[in-house]
């Protein structure tokens, strides 16, 4: 299988990452809980991930890192966790529905939000329709780095600085550019990152995180056993026993450490640019090809991250991806759970073709999968 659908999920994992997993699930006794050593073991061994990860990212407070499910489980606990009825909320017009679907149940309690268009290529005229989406009642900012569609950045670092301006607190959903891009929160001023484990950084599916340097400015939407204050009801204010109740998913949080040491070995940047020469090799090839429609500019180094979308005339994308997976080849094709940029590339009826490399994919694959499309396209056209 030729597999260009990373953006969903990375594979495969790092040998380092699965020996980290089996290895938890063969040693690991439940962190924190109790005093015996094989748990202060594997209480250990989650804080020094919590280093790792807040190290990662710039962040000089490892108690600020919360393990949670996944990237959606980190939005949520923000936007449900910040906000009140008459609030306002800016975002982007590419978001995802990890921030769509709450902003509209949220909407139903009160909450108002402005979607600001992301121009491609322009980051001052993306960043002046912030500044002029911003009222007095503008309680958070919340946006996408990277558009999982499209690929096309959005200038979260200088949208941040707007909003530290005016003093609104501000949310990246790092979902497709966590291990892909550099981010150092310290610097960029961003208050509340949330990220996938299981993508960019290499780690295992069911794991994600919340890095909040405000975390006591949330409410909490869940709440259980800590290991901590365990005689009194009342949960834990304190990052990061506030936002992880119950047990933790100790195998996928070694695994996740393991991906993160894959990148620093490998370099966040020798990686992407590795995958954007792929998909500046793809574009490439696909404008020439007939009947095959873009929906960018040729992916940029400043302005894209390595996603890319494209349909074939005439056909819907889930004809085109259920043919390329008989050929093998793994693609996604849909909507992506991302409607709001497909209102706006006008895809909403039919969807894209997503395809997405990782630091394993080879440029011999991605030959092989722009031979079989040319082949099917030309079929097409006799």
């Amino acid at each position: 299988m030729i597999y260009l659908d990373n953006a969903a999920t990375t594979y495969p994992k790092p040998k380092a990452v699965q020996a980290a997993v089996s290895g938890a699930l063969r040693r690991g006794a439940n962190p924190g809980r109790s005093g015996h050593k094989m748990s202060v073991a594997s209480a250990e061994e989650v804080y020094r991930c919590r280093e790792s990860v807040a190290d990662f990212f710039g962040c000089d407070c490892p108690e600020c890192v919360a393990f949670t499910l996944n990237c959606t489980y980190a939005i949520n606990l923000v936007l449900k966790g910040l906000l009140k009825p008459g609030d306002h909320v800016v975002c982007t017009d590419l978001e995802h529905n990890a921030v769509m679907r709450p902003l509209f149940a949220l909407e139903q309690q009160g909450v108002s939000y402005t979607a600001v268009p992301v121009i491609e290529g322009d980051n001052d005229e993306t960043v002046n329709g912030f500044r002029k989406a911003l009222r007095s009642n503008t309680a958070l900012a919340i946006c996408t780095q990277a558009s999982n569609v499209t690929g096309v950045r959005v200038p979260v670092e200088r949208i941040a600085a707007l909003c530290k301006a005016y003093g609104i607190p501000v949310a990246v959903d790092c979902a497709q550019s966590a291990g892909v891009l550099p981010i150092t929160m310290d610097d960029t001023g961003i208050d509340y990152l949330c990220a996938p484990g299981h993508k960019g950084l290499y780690g295992p599916m069911g794991t994600g995180l919340l890095i909040a340097k405000k975390g006591e400015n949330l409410r909490t939407i869940l709440e259980g056993g800590t290991g901590t204050s365990s005689a009194d009801f009342l949960h834990p204010a304190q990052m990061p026993e506030r936002f992880e109740p119950g047990t933790q998913n100790f195998p996928g949080i070694v695994g996740l450490s393991a991906g993160i040491q894959f990148l620093r070995q490998r370099t966040t940047k020798s990686i992407f640019l590795h995958e954007m020469r792929l998909m500046q090799q793809a574009y490439d090839r696909l404008e020439q090809l007939p009947s095959v429609r873009l929906y960018t500019s040729r992916p940029t180094l400043t302005h894209h991250v390595p996603v890319l979308s494209f349909n074939v005339e005439g056909l819907d994308s889930e004809t085109v991806g259920q043919w390329l997976n008989r050929q093998g080849v793994a693609v996604r094709a849909g909507l992506h759970c991302a409607p709001a940029a497909h209102r706006k590339l006008g895809t909403l009826e039919s969807g894209t073709v997503r395809i997405s490399p990782s630091a394993f994919t080879t440029q011999e694959e991605l030959r092989r999968f722009l031979f079989l499309l040319g082949q099917f396209v030309k079929k097409l056209q006799k």
